[in-house]
């Protein structure tokens, strides 16, 4: 799947595209609904189609003092859009530049003239251009007269609410992974390369992978029954994980570590993905190192249970 930068000229061959707009970072129910609807127009005509994304996020170049939010990497976000049926990824890297573009050079200069673009599909919310200058009328209006065709979906509601990113982050915030899964299609992931640790998990029978969070949203600290994916191989693991600051241990330090059933290779320097499925219970502090591994004893035989 070909990964595209705004900044340079869209390739010959996929100008007249389709592009799905919108920053779709999770790829919820209503950004698949919104990437549809641009992948069988495109279809329908010919076409290929582009799923754009914005990186880094405009909450991150506006706030950059925010709090990690992030529900997928741009490698992940690439490999749901390719599963979608798209033909290409486009990112758009916001920076100064972006932010101060106008509503209408985001039209006519970049969109019809720079990426060769013939037909835009968006949320009935989009927003775009300096100071949020451009919703979707005005999109569907400077479209017309450069060219472009603009349509706009409906949010995708859910018990009387849009499906939404802050409903998926509430959800991981909460520890109700299930829910965030419901709402996205999948289980929320973290994904990274496996980390040297103080080696602690080994002592107590319990040798851990250890991740780095990173810039993903924190899903409420504790213990989760997971599964790893490794990405080299594609082997799956079924396990449990402990994520937050390990309060059993000095100096806190935030981690995702997961323990895997079974396993006994070497996943040093391996990028793993890991799965969030039910959440056990809260972080703790136990009052001796034979009271955690019993806690640990159970949350396996539990985490066992439900991935069963």
């Amino acid at each position: 799947m070909r990964w595209l930068d705004h900044r340079e000229a869209m390739p010959a061959s996929l100008r007249g595209a389709v592009v799905a707009l919108g920053n779709f970072d999770g790829f919820h129910l209503g950004h698949q609904a919104v990437a549809k609807e641009a992948i069988d127009w495109a279809r329908a005509q010919g076409r290929p189609s582009i799923i754009a994304t914005f990186d880094p996020h405009p909450v991150r170049f506006f706030k950059p003092e925010a709090a990690p939010f992030r529900l997928t990497t741009l490698e992940q976000r690439q490999e749901l859009y390719l599963a979608a049926g798209a033909t290409a990824m486009l990112v758009f890297h916001f920076d100064g530049a972006l932010a101060g573009m106008t509503a209408e050079d985001f039209v006519t200069v970049l969109l019809a003239e720079r990426l060769g673009v013939a037909g835009v599909v968006t949320g009935e919310d989009f927003t775009f251009g300096k100071g949020r200058g451009g919703n979707r009328e005005v999109l569907e209006t400077l479209g017309r007269e450069a060219g472009i065709e603009a349509r706009a979906v409906p949010p995708v509601m859910d018990d009387g609410n849009p499906v939404s990113s802050s409903r998926v982050r509430d959800a991981l915030r909460a520890g109700d992974p299930a829910e965030a899964a419901r709402l996205l299609t999948r289980p929320f992931a973290i994904r990274g390369v496996v980390q040297h640790g103080d080696k602690r998990g080994r002592t107590i029978g319990y040798p851990t992978a250890n991740l780095s969070i990173e810039s993903y949203l924190r899903p409420r600290y504790g213990v989760y029954a997971v599964t790893g994916k490794v990405l080299a191989t594609g082997q799956v693991l079924k396990g449990a994980a402990n994520i937050g600051v390990r309060p059993q241990f000095d100096p806190p330090k935030e981690l995702l570590e997961p323990y895997f059933f079974d396993f006994s290779g070497d996943l040093y320097g391996q990028e793993i993905e890991v799965a969030f499925h039910h959440f056990l219970r809260g972080e703790a502090k136990f009052s001796s190192l034979e009271e955690l591994i019993a806690q640990m004893d159970r949350d396996c035989a539990e985490a066992k249970r439900l991935l069963a």
